[in-house]
């Protein structure tokens, strides 16, 4: 099929170099020059792993291409709009600028029957709402939202685990038999296929969202009360997890989570609710969301208390600035927020990452990076673990020692083997441990 993708951002890349590895033929547009360029050139702005590897082979075979021109998606069947919804600089809601503008950039080329496709995250009624220029313009418009994680996002749009639907009830069959064939391959392999109206389509992926964030933040708010109690609040998510009905996934005290989803996709649900009346029926998400801050603040206070109260000065190894591994992204990441506030309370803060820090570096310059864990660790009098990257999990807790001034760790993901850390002469903290 003849596919565009409005957005090359993380979602629009991916979705473009993946549905084009799937034998579609697919132009990417994006008004950034430079971000078409790289692409172009078989380069990814942002690090997600399997991604270089489509991209450069669907380059080669000519059925991706990139471009900052609308007019070149014309002769498409299908546009995909997969832009950002950042939250608002002015509130809690969704910004959607971009979305607004990738659908007018869209409209003067669009064909009769044209299918246009929304992938980005929205508040609920937005769809309804673009349908109508959609239709005046000749075409149609479907909501497919996304479920693609950091990291595993390739894996997740060639093999998704889900097929949601949007679609209008006058074109439901039409419109979902065409998605149907976009999606071909995960149709034959029998990948479970909701088609539904348009709310419901853009209310699954901020009320999944919703649920993970508060799923986490309950186990970090067992974590403070396991603190106080004595409790281990690792072997408490261990006997939670097999009880089928709740599960062990998602329930890893931290500090935990952040990223360009789930913070401000609570947020912007919280703030959509209230508008539409309904602001009591998730109020709580305004809880979770308190939490998962105040996690943060907690390993900051716990480096200052292990520094005896007097940070200032003091050499603190922080071990990751992405808000996850397998990722470069540091929108709203607990590890990179630890590691600025302990460098405001005068800590020399030495942070690394495998593939974070030049992210970081743009957003923060202040702080110090280290090329390598090791020579962040060199001298270091507390070492705070914050990205659970496979690197830091197999660090050896005897040669880590030899490197640093004071054996102090705070396991910032609960991650690391207290028993071995502390045989080998660590003072070991973790999160709710």
């Amino acid at each position: 099929m003849k596919l565009s993708v409005f957005g090359c951002g993380y979602l629009g890349a991916v979705h473009a170099a993946a549905m084009a590895s799937l034998g579609h033929d697919v132009v990417g547009i994006d008004p950034v020059a430079d971000k078409i360029a790289m692409l172009s050139a078989g380069r990814t702005p942002f690090f997600e792993p399997g991604l270089p590897e489509i991209l450069t082979a669907s380059l080669a075979t000519g059925r991706l291409r990139f471009s900052t021109d609308p007019a070149e998606a014309a002769d498409a069947d299908v546009h995909f709009i997969g832009v950002g919804t950042p939250q608002r600089r002015d509130g809690a809601g969704a910004d959607l600028t971009y979305v607004d503008q990738a659908v007018a950039d869209l409209l003067p080329h669009l064909k009769p029957g044209a299918l246009v496709v929304g992938k980005s995250t929205v508040p609920v009624g937005t769809a309804a709402r673009l349908a109508e220029p959609i239709a005046r313009a000749g075409g149609r418009l479907a909501w497919n939202p996304e479920f693609l994680r950091e990291g595993y996002a390739v894996k997740d749009t060639i093999e998704p685990d889900r097929l949601v639907y949007g679609v209008a009830d006058a074109s439901r069959e039409q419109d979902a038999a065409i998605l149907d064939e976009v999606y071909a391959s995960a149709i034959a392999a029998r990948t479970p296929r909701i088609a539904t109206d348009y709310a419901t389509a853009e209310l699954v992926k901020v009320a999944a969202n919703s649920f993970l964030a508060t799923k986490i933040s309950f186990i970090n708010a067992m974590a403070e009360i396991a603190e106080v109690v004595g409790a281990d609040v690792t072997q408490l998510a261990d006997a939670l997890g097999h009880d089928s009905r709740i599960g062990r996934r998602f329930l890893n005290a931290g500090v935990g989570f952040g990223g360009g989803c789930l913070p401000k996709d609570i947020r912007a649900f919280a703030a959509r609710a209230e508008e539409l009346g309904r602001g009591e029926s998730v109020a709580f998400l305004k809880q979770v969301d308190e939490i998962n801050l105040r996690r943060r603040q907690r390993m900051v206070d716990l480096v200052v208390d292990s520094l005896g109260g007097r940070p200032h000065g003091r050499r603190v190894a922080v071990l990751g600035l992405a808000f996850k591994p397998y990722s470069d992204d540091v929108r709203d990441s607990p590890a990179l927020d630890i590691a600025v506030r302990l460098h405001g309370l005068g800590a020399v803060v030495v942070s690394h990452d495998p593939e974070a820090i030049p992210n970081s570096r743009l957003l923060h310059p202040q702080l110090a990076y280290a090329t390598s864990a090791e020579d962040a660790l060199e001298g270091a009098e507390v070492v705070v673990l914050v990205t659970e990257w496979n690197a830091y999990r197999e660090l050896d807790p005897v040669e880590t020692a030899a490197r640093v001034a004071r054996p102090v760790i705070l396991d910032g993901r609960n991650v690391l083997d207290p028993v071995a850390w502390r045989a080998a002469g660590w003072n070991y903290t973790g999160m709710g441990r």
